[in-house]
C-alpha cells in the first residue's frame, strides 16, 4: 500500500514533499553551533569544493553575528543558501567532521549554512557590491550555478556581465532538476533575485544560443565568454518501446514535477531504470506523488550503484524497492507502457553478462529512465578551437577553466560530466578569476 496519497492541491503537495532537512530556528542554531570544536586545519573546509571557512561561520552564528556568518559563506560560495540545502553534506563537509571518528553525530553544517544565509537574505542589508567598472564585458551562456557564480565574481571585479538563458527561470538543475524535498522553487528563485539585487548582473531569459551567427555576434560584442551550458536531455537507451506514453526521461520527469507540482500524475506501479542519485530522486518523487509501487531496477548490485547510500535509504524510506542484476531489453506496451522486459545478469570479471533463458516481464504502467544526460557536442562543434573528450566533456584548464579557444572559459556539468551544485559554483568562481587574468595579465 502506498505511504503517500496523490496530492490534489498545493498544500497536499507541500506536505508530501516536506523538507528532508527543515530550516533551523534560532534556538536550534545556537545549540548546534555550540557543538563545533573549531578545529585547527579543519577537515570540513578541505572537504568543501568551495573552501568555505566553516568553523568561522559557525562561531559567528553562535556569537549572534549572522551577517558576518553569511559574509564568510558568500565570500567563497555565491550559492551559499542553495548549497546548504542541496549539498550531499554527508559525504562532504559533515562526512569529514572529526566527530565521525568518535561515534558522535557530526555538526549539521548544511542546516547551519542555510540558516545564516536565509537570515541574511531577508535582512534587507546590502553588503555585496560590484567593483569599479573596468570597461570589459563578459557573456555567460547558461544561468545555472556555474554561470551565476561566474557572473557574481566578475561583477565583484568590475565587469559588465550578461547571462543568456534558454529557459524562463534561472539556476539550471538547482531549479529544474533537484527534488522539491531538498529545496523549493521559491527558495531557489529568492537567492538568485537577492544576488541580482546585490551585484547587478543581467539575465536574458528565453535567449538560447544555437547558431553560428549568434556565436559570432557574441564573440564580436564581448571580451570573453563563459560556457555554463550544463548537459542535455536524458540519454536514450535505444530500447524498443522507449517512446511509449508514460515512458519518461528522469531529467524531463523531475523538471515537469518542479514546474507543475501537484498537477503531475504517476502510474500505480513505476519502474526506475538506473542506479545513480537522479534515479533515487525520481523514485522518491514517484512515491510521494502517490505511486502504489516503485521499483529501482539496476543491472549490477546494490553496492555498485553510483548513488550515495543515504539517497538510496531516503528512497527506501518512502517505499521504493530495489531489483538488482537485471538488464532492460524492451519497454512493453501497445500505445502506453505496460511493463519492462528484463534479462537477468551475472557479473563476470566486473562486467555484467546476460544470463541465457532469463528474460521476464515486470508489469508496470510507468517507466522513468535515469540513464544519464546527453552531451552538448553539437553546440560545441560550432565554436572554433573548442575541444572535448571522448565522453563529450569540454576540455578546460583545471586552474583557469580556459578552453582551447582562449576567449572561451567553461565549468560545471559541461566540463565534469555531471557533479554537484557546489562543484559548479566552484568552477564559476575559478573561471571568473581565469577570465580576469586573461584580460588583464594576458595569461
Amino acid at each position: 500500500m502506498a505511504e503517500f496519497s496523490r496530492p490534489e492541491n498545493p498544500q497536499e503537495f507541500e506536505a508530501n514533499f516536506a523538507p528532508v532537512h527543515p530550516m533551523m530556528n534560532e534556538t536550534q542554531a545556537y545549540f548546534e553551533s555550540s557543538r563545533c570544536l573549531y578545529c585547527y586545519d579543519a577537515p570540513c573546509i578541505n572537504a568543501c569544493p568551495t573552501g568555505i571557512d566553516i568553523p568561522l561561520f559557525i562561531r559567528q552564528i553562535h556569537n549572534g553575528n549572522l551577517t558576518g556568518a553569511a559574509k564568510t559563506i558568500y565570500q567563497d560560495n555565491f550559492f551559499g543558501f542553495a548549497c546548504g540545502k542541496v549539498c550531499p553534506t554527508a559525504v562532504l563537509c559533515e562526512g569529514a567532521c572529526v566527530y565521525n571518528h568518535q561515534d558522535v553525530k557530526p555538526i549539521e553544517i548544511g542546516r547551519l549554512q542555510a540558516y545564516a544565509t536565509a537570515k541574511a537574505m531577508v535582512s534587507g542589508k546590502k553588503w555585496l557590491s560590484p567593483g569599479r567598472p573596468n570597461g570589459y564585458r563578459v557573456a555567460i551562456i547558461g544561468a545555472g550555478p556555474s554561470g551565476i557564480s561566474c557572473a557574481c565574481e566578475l561583477r565583484m571585479l568590475g565587469y559588465e556581465v550578461d547571462i543568456f538563458e534558454a529557459k524562463n527561470q534561472p539556476s539550471g538543475l538547482t531549479f529544474h532538476g533537484v527534488a522539491p524535498y531538498k529545496i523549493s522553487n521559491e527558495e531557489v528563485l529568492e537567492e538568485v533575485r537577492w544576488l541580482e539585487e546585490q551585484l547587478g548582473f543581467h539575465i536574458h531569459y528565453r535567449q538560447s544560443v544555437e547558431s553560428e551567427d549568434q556565436i559570432r555576434q557574441l564573440e564580436e560584442t564581448y571580451d570573453a565568454i563563459f560556457l555554463g551550458i550544463g548537459l542535455g536531455p536524458t540519454q536514450s537507451l535505444r530500447l524498443p518501446g522507449e517512446n511509449l506514453h508514460n515512458s519518461w526521461g528522469a531529467v524531463e520527469f523531475i523538471e515537469n514535477l518542479r514546474l507543475h507540482q501537484h498537477k503531475v500524475t504517476v502510474g500505480k506501479k513505476v519502474i526506475i531504470l538506473g542506479g545513480g542519485n537522479t534515479a533515487m530522486d525520481a523514485a522518491s518523487e514517484a512515491a510521494r506523488l502517490g505511486a502504489a509501487q516503485v521499483i529501482i531496477a539496476y543491472r549490477r548490485g546494490k553496492r555498485e550503484m553510483s548513488a550515495y547510500s543515504f539517497e538510496y535509504e531516503l528512497a527506501k524510506a518512502v517505499g521504493a524497492k530495489g531489483m538488482f542484476y537485471v538488464q532492460p531489453v524492451e519497454i512493453v506496451g501497445k500505445s502506453a507502457v505496460e511493463g519492462v522486459k528484463f534479462a537477468r545478469v551475472q557479473v563476470a570479471d566486473e562486467q555484467p553478462v546476460t544470463m541465457p533463458d532469463s528474460v521476464f516481464v515486470e508489469p508496470c504502467d510507468m517507466v522513468i529512465r535515469a540513464t544519464g544526460q546527453e552531451k552538448m557536442t553539437r553546440f560545441l562543434d560550432m565554436i572554433d578551437g573548442l575541444k572535448w573528450d571522448g565522453k563529450g566533456r569540454i576540455e578546460a584548464d583545471s586552474l583557469t577553466c580556459q578552453t582551447g579557444n582562449p576567449k572561451y572559459f567553461a565549468g560545471g556539468d559541461a566540463v565534469n560530466g555531471g557533479a554537484e551544485v557546489v562543484n559548479a559554483v566552484a568552477d564559476g568562481k575559478k573561471a571568473a578569476k581565469g577570465i580576469h587574468d586573461y584580460l588583464f595579465l594576458g595569461k
